[in-house]
């Protein structure tokens, strides 16, 4: 008969633990100390790849946004992306110097939610994080599928797997994240610079085509021509297509929230991060506008075959078809996929800062082994894939729930930053010092109006395509931080002890320990047991297998009398394990012990009731398979309803002893040990001094 088993087993204590630990490492790295998060900072050049790709891959598709609306009213639509970007330029120009100050107020986290938490309160506050997060997820959908339109664009032949190039693509920025910050920056550098110069010398060569063109430009690849008017251009064409350019902003707020990731000194990088961003975009936009308009070039159905991204269609138009569009086009491609790398930095320090106040799991706060907020990462990369399941990967079916989140947290920060201000007036002095925050307060103010006022039209004008979505997630996210507050609070409020340790001679525990058979195991188990307790009962569960199968109950009482009894009288113990049988009717192994536990509660009002659970640890796979689950039962079964006054002890057995290094890493095993007390610290060597 089997003795019961489990298929619990310290991490790393199996080879295929140690497998496994060979291939994290071998994509995630090594494990880093915490000393070692000062050196994975990042400097303001770093900072443009790893927290301005959304900002700048937005000028891919925002401008393409705004034609997929225009091209309704024909070639005459198509002629008033130029006004409308200029508009767009405004308003960017004004979220720059909004967040400018920002940064320089909040230098450790300048994010909506920090803003809004101090200035606004905490229901802004969530309100401001619930956007944020909605649009974080929104951006790597939007981002990976834009750059896989932009990949099809160049090879056709691609179209059929958009969805699949979409999702290869979210897992290897997953892999690269759970690398660190530090390693992404450096890792999308080379890509993010290529992808900035190939198109300012598209907008250099186009400008200097159209200067020297007299008036009759003519394209190298000629673009596909209009399609025919559909509607007028009116109000409320352009409104659409305004909240649609609009998607060029997103991504801008993304130094603010990430400034924490800045090497020191953090304000100086941190601004200088944003200065390039902005000023890149701008030129990108504006370029982008200006050629489009100059060449005709008009936005097309992705979803039918032979899609050509307004990129490609401009470089073509500006350079054609030879290896420099290739080179471009890649650039784009890659540019617009790692845009979703500005999610991943901001989301999950997003999602640690909410979760230290508790609106979320408590698992978002901690760091993983690359000083990265791991279950954040995995969490985006999960939802964002979702999404593009969802939507099959197109980029004009997601650019409708786009823009409402990040519109929204623009306009919570701005808002909160003129409440800063205006509690800073409250507390100063007249003089220099009151004149600049009065200035600082101007240009917030601007930011909040002009925000909540592209905000409304974005709303209004993406309702219906979409935008209904985002409107009703972002409530529903608040009222999920909301109850998981209240789930915190209600176990604080359980576990409240105002009190003081009572020191009292208690009465040991009443300790039972399960088994089906004597032998080495059950015998390790009853050692422990009678260490702990002289009121020591051994259970055996019968039955279990069902009616055919009879019991050894008459064997196991031979043995423990052999085992138990005899030895016990031999050696005068006064209380000696006792045996009990257990019936279990319905085979439920955890029932009848249950029952047992109530009856020793009711009997024995002021004791303990402590299950020891005897298990075979395993080492290899195979074991998994030719075992049953019985401990694992009981266990999860007496700590969900054995209530507080009942205790749950381990009793591993190894076949063969493991080593203690095998549960950890090899940076772990080579750390100094150190034991910190109140009356100072001890500290043992590990295998290297070099570490600490």
């Amino acid at each position: 008969m089997d003795p019961i088993e489990t298929p619990d087993q310290p991490a790393g204590s199996s080879a295929r633990s140690s497998a496994l630990r060979a291939v994290v490492r071998f994509l995630l790295g090594r494990q880093l100390a915490n000393r070692e998060s000062r050196s994975r900072a990042i400097s303001a050049g770093e900072g443009v790849p790893a927290l301005g790709l959304d900002g700048l891959s937005s000028s891919a598709y925002g401008p393409e946004a705004a034609l997929s609306v225009l091209v309704g009213a024909g070639a005459v639509g198509v002629a008033d992306l130029g006004p409308l970007m200029l508009v767009i330029l405004a308003l960017l120009t004004t979220l720059f110097a909004s967040y400018w100050q920002t940064i320089a107020a909040y230098p450790k986290s300048g994010g909506a939610y920090n803003v809004a938490q101090n200035n606004l309160g905490v229901n802004a506050s969530l309100l401001a994080s619930a956007a944020l997060m909605i649009d974080y997820v929104l951006n790597v959908a939007v981002g990976i599928s834009a750059g896989v339109a932009a990949l099809v664009s160049a090879v056709p032949t691609l179209h059929p797997y958009t969805l699949p190039l979409c999702l290869a693509i979210l897992a290897l920025l997953t892999i690269v994240n759970l690398r660190g910050t530090f390693d992404a920056g450096r890792l999308f550098a080379m890509p993010t610079y290529l992808f900035i110069a190939c198109f300012m010398i598209v907008i250099v060569l186009g400008i200097y085509a159209i200067a020297t063109s007299g008036g009759h430009l003519e394209p190298v690849v000629a673009p596909p021509p209009p399609p025919k008017a559909t509607e007028a251009v009116g109000a409320w064409l352009l409104l659409r297509a305004f909240a649609s350019g609009c998607t060029a902003m997103t991504g801008v707020e993304a130094v603010s929230n990430g400034t924490g990731a800045f090497r020191e000194p953090r304000v100086t990088n941190a601004r200088a991060t944003l200065t390039a961003i902005v000023v890149i975009l701008g030129i990108l936009l504006a370029g982008i506008a200006y050629l489009a308009t100059s060449y005709g070039i008009a936005a097309m159905d992705q979803t039918q075959p032979g899609y050509q991204s307004v990129l490609s269609q401009l470089v073509g138009a500006v350079a054609g078809r030879g290896v420099f569009y290739y080179v471009a086009i890649a650039s784009a491609l890659c540019i617009l996929c790692l845009s979703a790398n500005t999610s991943f930095v901001g989301f999950p320090r997003l999602c640690q800062i909410v979760a230290q106040d508790e609106f979320l799991p408590r698992p978002f706060a901690t760091v993983g082994r690359r000083l990265v907020f791991s279950v954040g990462i995995l969490y985006l990369a999960v939802t964002a894939g979702l999404l593009l399941i969802v939507f099959n990967g197109i980029t004009n079916d997601l650019i409708p729930l786009f823009a409402i989140g990040a519109f929204l947290t623009f306009t919570m920060s701005q808002t909160g930053m003129v409440a800063h201000w205006r509690r800073q007036l409250r507390s100063e002095h007249l003089g220099a010092r009151r004149r600049q925050i009065w200035i600082h307060l101007v240009i917030n103010a601007v930011g909040a109006s002009t925000t909540v006022t592209a905000l409304v039209v974005i709303v209004v004008a993406k309702f219906l395509d979409g935008g209904w979505i985002t409107i009703i997630a972002i409530p529903c996210v608040v009222l999920l931080h909301k109850l998981i507050k209240r789930y915190y609070d209600g176990v604080r409020e359980r576990l409240k002890d105002d009190g003081s340790l009572e020191f009292r001679r208690a009465k040991p525990p009443i300790v039972l320990v399960p088994t089906r058979e004597w032998n080495r195991l059950t015998d390790g188990a009853l050692r422990l047991a009678m260490e702990l307790s002289p009121d020591v009962t051994a259970v055996h569960l019968a039955a279990l297998e069902g009616p055919d199968v009879t019991g050894d109950e008459k064997k196991l009482r031979d043995q423990w009398a052999k085992a138990v009894e005899s030895s016990a009288a031999a050696a005068r113990y006064p209380s000696p394990p006792k045996l009990v049988y257990l019936s279990a009717p319905y085979r439920r192994i955890h029932a009848p012990l249950l029952k047992l536990i109530r009856e020793l509660e009711d009997d024995n009002p002021e004791r303990t009731i402590a299950v020891l659970i005897p298990e075979i640890i395993k080492r290899h796979w195979w074991e998994y398979l030719l075992s049953n689950r019985r401990a694992e039962h009981i266990r999860s079964a007496v700590l969900e309803y054995g209530g507080s006054r009942v205790a749950v002890i381990g009793m591993p057995w190894h076949l063969s002893e493991p080593k203690i290094e095998e549960g950890m890493t090899e940076e772990e095993a080579a750390a100094p040990f150190r034991i910190q007390n109140v009356f100072g610290i001890r500290r043992r060597p590990g295998r290297s001094r070099n570490v600490e």
